[in-house]
């Protein structure tokens, strides 16, 4: 299968909405912030692995203990995506620490320095 199929691209948007929702409505840990985001999730064609960036709007304590909680609470992620999204397999789910909207923002600000 190529890399950028078609169906491919559609499980990826439904695993990153569905993840999305799975962290911000379901999940009741306190050590997950609660401005995070999944920016991107990409699924491998096979549905074995999948990799779930996520964003955190804080300092760099709020996004150690986020990942903390994302990552113990991995287990009931994965199955209430079993639940959600019908699939072959139910991928398993690594979690990366995204910092590119952090960084875009960053970007933006000292360009309106510049400009000012």
């Amino acid at each position: 299968m190529r890399k950028n199929s078609i169906k491919n691209t559609r499980i990826n948007g439904e695993v990153q909405r569905e993840l999305s929702r799975i962290i911000s409505r379901e999940i009741k840990d306190p050590r997950i912030a609660p401005m995070t985001s999944v920016v991107d999730a990409v699924v491998t064609s096979d549905l074995k692995q999948c990799k779930a960036y996520i964003s955190v709007l804080g300092d760099q304590e709020a996004k150690d203990k986020t990942m903390e909680g994302l990552n113990s609470a991995l287990g009931y992620i994965r199955r209430e995506l079993a639940h959600t999204v019908n699939l072959r397999n139910t991928p398993e789910i690594q979690f990366i620490l995204d910092d590119s909207i952090e960084y875009g923002v960053e970007m933006s600000k000292k360009i309106d320095d510049l400009q000012k």
